[in-house]
């Protein structure tokens, strides 16, 4: 058996995810695409603890953060990042977790997120069903 990479693993992991969205339903498709494409961005701009906080704050109300946020701690689980284990990421939960990384630490996750939520929106645009328009 072959070896993979780094970029491979991720791309298996996060298409596992996103077609677990997928199958959940159109409703949650429809929740989960725009916080998917917005994620990356947000990271960019704001920092990755803010686009957490921020992901955070809608959990309560909206399945598709809830859902986002849990396919994100669970693919930075298995890049086994340090400070980011297990054990801190079911104590702390992921913005917390995140909020509590020091410097060097918080960059690499900042930098594994960002390479995940590509494979998030690459996956979102190959999986997910197109979206009917009405020509009116």
């Amino acid at each position: 058996m072959t070896a993979q990479t780094r970029e491979q693993q991720r791309a298996l992991d996060v298409y596992a995810r996103v077609r677990t969205a997928r199958d959940k339903g159109k409703a949650l498709c429809a929740e989960y695409k725009p916080r998917v494409n917005g994620l990356g961005a947000a990271v960019l701009r704001d920092g990755l603890a803010a686009a957490l906080a921020f992901l955070e704050r809608e959990v309560k109300s909206n399945a598709a953060a809830q859902h986002l946020l849990e396919d994100l701690t669970w693919c930075l689980e298995r890049a086994r990042l340090p400070g980011l284990s297990e054990p801190s990421l079911k104590r702390l939960g992921l913005p917390g977790a995140v909020r509590a990384l020091g410097l060097n630490e918080y960059m690499l996750a900042t930098r594994e997120s960002l390479r995940l939520l590509v494979w998030f929106r690459r996956a979102v645009q190959a999986t997910f069903p197109l979206e009917e328009r009405e020509h009116a």
